[in-house]
């Protein structure tokens, strides 16, 4: 099959296939999105664009103190929050990559998936642990995106179909 009938073939799975864990993928793929529109807000903060961060008025929310503290600009010396976009865009990418039969194709995909969204659980958890033991305040933003990393059921599926090769 030449480049273009594949790509076109691709368009076709992942525009209009059902199954095969397309469907998971595509709330993979939304969940990311939303994670990287709530980063961005968190980054135009960080970056001094946004003078402050609104959030409801409820006791333990201070969103402000939590992402403008020092700890939030110590990794790679840049604002943590434009890293966790770049993180929740490369769940995108692979959530987004390949066909219907990439669990068959392409191994390692689905796997890199799940290890990927893996790895935003856990840093989901260490940043509310983090939040809490450190600042005792909760980034309302951050908490609100906390539903992104649920992609770690959504990609667990697909990673257990895969064919054990000996």
């Amino acid at each position: 099959m030449g480049a273009h009938s594949q790509s076109r073939s691709l368009r076709n799975q992942l525009r209009y296939g059902t199954g095969n864990f397309l469907e998971e993928r595509r709330a993979i793929a939304c969940l990311s999105l939303v994670a990287i529109g709530g980063m961005g807000l968190i980054s135009l903060y960080q970056m001094g664009v946004l003078r402050h961060l609104p959030h409801p008025p409820v006791k333990g929310l201070d969103s402000d103190k939590v992402d403008g503290s020092p700890e939030a600009y110590r990794r790679l010396a840049t604002p943590d929050a434009a890293l966790g976009t770049a993180s929740y865009a490369a769940t995108l990418v692979l959530a987004a990559m390949g066909g219907k039969a990439r669990a068959r194709n392409h191994l390692w995909v689905p796997l890199a998936l799940a290890a990927k969204v893996g790895f935003d659980v856990a840093q989901a958890v260490r940043m509310l642990v983090v939040q809490w033991t450190h600042f005792r305040s909760f980034c309302f933003w951050c908490l609100s995106l906390q539903a992104a990393p649920s992609p770690a059921l959504l990609a667990w599926g697909e990673r257990r179909e895969q064919p054990l090769k000996h």
